[in-house]
């Protein structure tokens, strides 16, 4: 899931990305640079500044040039390091925020922070904004406003080819599947477990690992015909794994962001409003030119995209 709970560890080894990135700095963040660039390139897209948009912005964030922005690293694919060790951060939330700022004309400067001080440091006014694949939920709308972005739940990662020709939960009955312990995913398919009698079918053989990779290594070696997780993770698995040629993302199209999947939002503080409209209608201006269904594809997750960039979805 997303960071709603982080009761469902990514098991994903982060992996060195060569990716285009914007320089950090050494303290982790994207503090150090001056002026807004003219024009950023973010996933093969050139975006400039939308001056009626920068207008919009709060008058302090004008002057400053930069949009503080809060973020959890590593939670592949929305937060990863370049490398190994390193401190300067890439990802899908690291790469929208590069294209809204310039869209705003603004820098969005990325810094690390663990994700329980997030919306206190927001509320503190330490950040002013936070991407980290988090979820807008009824109860953190209380004390941030949410622009939301994608919608994210399980996903099922099979074998490159899905020699078993799996398309939606039920086509799991009656065979093995891995999952990682006391996680949502493994809640699911406990759930699920109701479908496959109602459907007159075997239950689901769940094994559970320590791990989601232990999981992953199972599928790989034909012990388990799926390993369910989130589903960004598993898009960033299928997409990297050997280059893309060991497993392969399930799409479920009645379920295209994932199963029980939630918004995810870019929260901002409660003291911004002017930002939080400014950065829905940056948003959204990507989204109806494309550039964020590419960034998204770039990290094998476009499913989770959304067409609206909304505000403060949570039903509950």
């Amino acid at each position: 899931m997303p960071h709603s709970s982080r009761c469902a560890v990514i098991g994903v080894a982060t992996a060195v990305v060569a990716l285009v990135t914007v320089s950090a700095c050494d303290d982790g963040s994207d503090t150090g640079k001056s002026a807004p660039a003219a024009a950023v390139k973010v996933a093969g897209v050139t975006v400039k500044k939308d001056q009626a948009l920068h207008d919009a912005l709060p008058s302090a964030i004008k002057e400053s040039g930069t949009v503080r922005v809060a973020t959890d690293v590593p939670y592949a694919p929305f937060e990863m390091f370049v490398s190994e060790g390193g401190k300067e951060i890439t990802g899908l939330d690291h790469d929208l925020g590069q294209a809204i700022g310039a869209k705003l004309g603004v820098n969005f400067a990325f810094t690390a922070q663990k994700f329980d001080g997030i919306v206190p440091s927001l509320q503190a006014g330490k950040f002013d904004a936070a991407m980290s694949a988090m979820t807008d939920s009824k109860d953190r709308q209380k004390v941030v406003d949410f622009v939301d972005y994608s919608q994210s739940g399980s996903g099922v990662l099979v074998a490159k080819g899905n020699p078993e020709k799996i398309t939606t939960l039920t086509d799991l009955c009656g065979s093995p599947v891995g999952v990682q312990a006391a996680t949502n995913q493994l809640k699911l398919l406990t759930e699920t477990q109701a479908d496959c009698t109602a459907a007159g079918k075997p239950k689901i053989a769940i094994s559970t690992f320590p791990k989601d990779s232990d999981a992953q290594l199972a599928l790989r070696s034909g012990k388990v015909v799926a390993d369910v997780l989130t589903k960004p993770a598993a898009g960033w698995t299928a997409k990297t794994a050997d280059e893309g040629r060991a497993f392969e993302l399930v799409e479920d199209p009645k379920a295209p962001g994932g199963y029980h999947a939630s918004p995810n939002g870019i929260a901002v503080s409660k003291k911004l409003p002017e930002l939080t409209s400014a950065v829905q209608k940056a948003l959204q201006a990507l989204i109806d030119d494309g550039t964020a269904a590419k960034i998204f594809d770039k990290y094998g997750v476009a499913s989770i995209a959304v067409k609206e960039a909304t505000r403060n979805a949570a039903v509950d």
